[in-house]
C-alpha cells in the first residue's frame, strides 16, 4: 500500500488560508491539535474527501516552519504525507540513500516516519503506518477521533501534488527510489510522475520564481458543484487570470475539475 493522505500546507496566518479552503470547497475543520506546539506551530486539519489537507503556522520564532516560508518566500506547500503499510522497507531504503530521519516514532496505533528535506530534495516527505487504517474510511491519527464527522460531499479527492524543481529529473528518481514506484516520463519529457494507489506525484520545472518545493495539487468535485466553486473562487480573487479552473489558495496552484 501507497497512499497519499494528506498534504500539509505552511502559512504566515493560517485564519485565512483555513477560511478559503472552507468558503471554496465547502469543507469543515476536523482536529487541532493540542500537541503541536511542541513544534512551535498551530494547525487545522481539513478532510478533503478521504484525504487531509493541513495547514500549519508558526507561533514563536526559530520554528522549522517559519524557516521554511521563508526560504520558499511566503506562504506554500510544505510537506506530502503517505501513508504504507510496510515501514522496515522504506527506512530500509532511505538508509541506503543516506537520508537521515527527522522523525522516527512508533505509537500504539500510529507509526510516524519523517525524512530530513535536505536529503530527500523537493519538500518534506513523510510516511506513515497507521494500525486499523486499511479502509479510507478508517482511523487516521493526525485528523483527530472524529475526521468522518466532517467529511462534505463536495470535495472528492486530491489526486496529484506537484514538486517544482530547477532540475527534477534526478529529484522525481531519488522520490523513485525512496518510495519504490517507478518514474514515468511525459511524451515531450517534461513531466516526470510516480503513481500511488490513490494519487501522482508530478515534478516539474520551476516556472514561477519561487524555490524548490510543494508547488501545487489537483483535486476534483463533484460534476453538480464544479461550477459554484469555481465561481466562490473567483469571488474571494483566488482564480488565476485566463484559467479559472487554477486557483492560488495558501500559496499553492489548486487544479479543480470535475470527479
Amino acid at each position: 500500500m501507497l497512499r497519499l493522505r494528506q498534504i500539509a500546507l505552511v502559512a504566515h496566518d493560517l485564519d485565512p488560508v483555513e477560511a478559503d479552503l472552507k468558503a471554496v470547497f465547502g469543507l469543515g475543520t476536523a482536529f487541532n491539535d493540542p500537541h503541536i506546539d511542541v513544534f512551535g506551530l498551530r494547525n487545522a486539519v481539513i478532510p478533503a474527501g478521504r484525504q487531509f489537507i493541513e495547514i500549519v503556522s508558526p507561533i514563536r520564532d526559530n520554528t522549522a516552519g517559519g524557516r521554511y516560508l521563508a526560504r520558499r518566500n511566503g506562504d506554500g506547500g510544505y510537506m506530502t504525507i503517505f501513508q504504507c503499510d510496510d515501514h522496515p522497507a522504506v527506512k530500509a531504503r532511505a538508509d541506503d540513500l543516506g537520508i537521515r530521519r527527522v522523525v522516527d516514532q512508533q505509537g500504539k496505533e500510529y507509526w510516524i516516519l519523517q525524512l530530513h528535506p535536505a536529503d530527500t530534495g523537493g519538500t518534506f516527505l513523510e510516511i506513515d503506518v497507521q494500525h486499523g487504517g486499511d479502509s479510507l474510511d478508517g482511523k487516521w491519527e493526525p485528523a483527530g477521533p472524529n475526521w468522518s464527522d466532517n467529511i462534505t460531499d463536495t470535495l472528492v479527492a486530491i489526486t496529484a501534488a506537484e514538486i517544482q524543481s530547477p532540475d527534477p529529473a534526478p529529484l522525481a528518481d531519488k522520490w523513485s527510489r525512496i518510495l519504490d514506484v517507478p518514474v514515468a516520463v511525459s511524451t515531450d519529457g517534461a513531466v516526470r510522475s510516480l503513481t500511488a494507489d490513490n494519487a501522482t506525484l508530478r515534478f516539474v520545472q520551476t516556472k514561477d520564481g519561487r524555490p524548490e518545493g510543494l508547488g501545487g495539487i489537483d483535486v476534483t468535485v463533484r460534476p453538480a458543484d464544479l461550477s459554484a466553486v469555481l465561481a466562490r473562487a473567483e469571488a474571494r480573487g483566488l482564480a488565476q487570470t485566463g484559467d479559472r479552473s487554477l486557483l492560488n489558495i495558501g500559496g499553492i496552484r489548486v487544479r479543480v475539475r470535475a470527479a
